[in-house]
């Protein structure tokens, strides 16, 4: 028997839902501004991409494959969550990375390191689909600009809800930063915890991986780089 068709209210309340994440990660709560023609045009591409059915059919099949009952009563709305779920996990793919900045790059007559430390995340490894987790440290050596100080969780959130390799991650994040204020240097590092490690294969939970990306002065000069991994050594002071 064929699956039922979403109908247009459920396409329509899954398009709002995923509106709303991307512009959680562009804009966040505070509701940054945003033109209705900007919003319009972003809506509709999104949409286009969330209403095809494709991802609940592949997950019947799959259901199938393994032995199981898509009827069943614990099931029957199974691929419409997992629908959800993916599109949810991955909405890195639709954000907008000029939304995310938004202007938030200021002239600033500082030249010292700043760090931002401790960045929870969650993504998905693209080998396995299965997640890995973990946090963010990014640091940057400014060169009379610098941005938001909400902005580096976001681009970290960015690149995380897509498919990824852990250490492709880090390099974009870093090579976004290079990019878009011109910084004396860049510095990413990345901790995480892979259940594609711990669920299956070798089986060792509890292992983690440390990625760093290193970019201008963060390369080339050892004091930098040094000052750097200090900063993520300190402890987080309490309030």
């Amino acid at each position: 028997m064929p699956p039922d068709q979403p109908d247009a209210t459920d396409r329509g309340d899954l398009e709002a839902r995923m509106r709303q994440l991307v512009d959680e990660i562009e804009a966040g709560e505070d509701g940054e501004a945003t033109t209705a023609a900007a919003e319009s045009a972003a809506g509709g591409a999104r949409a286009a991409r969330t209403t095809d059915g494709g991802i609940e059919q592949a997950v019947r099949q799959i259901l199938l494959e393994i032995g199981e009952d898509p009827e069943r009563e614990g099931l029957l709305r199974t691929p419409e969550r997992m629908h959800k779920m993916w599109l949810e996990l991955t909405c890195g793919y639709r954000v907008d990375p000029d939304r995310l900045i938004n202007g938030a790059v200021f002239d600033v007559g500082y030249s010292e390191m700043v760090v931002v430390k401790g960045i929870p995340f969650y993504s998905l490894c693209e080998h396995h689909m299965l997640p890995f987790l973990g946090s963010a440290s990014v640091g940057y050596l400014p060169r009379g600009r610098v941005i938001g100080l909400s902005k580096i969780p976001r681009i970290v959130e960015m690149y995380a809800r897509r498919l990824q390799v852990q250490e492709r991650m880090t390099q974009q994040i870093a090579d976004f930063l290079q990019q878009r204020l011109n910084p004396y240097g860049v510095g990413v590092v990345i901790e995480a915890e892979h259940l594609c490690l711990a669920m299956r294969g070798v089986q060792k939970g509890g292992a983690t991986m440390v990625t760093s990306s290193v970019l201008g002065t963060f390369r080339t000069t050892k004091e930098t780089r040094d000052e750097f991994m200090a900063h993520l050594e300190r402890a987080v002071p309490r309030v």
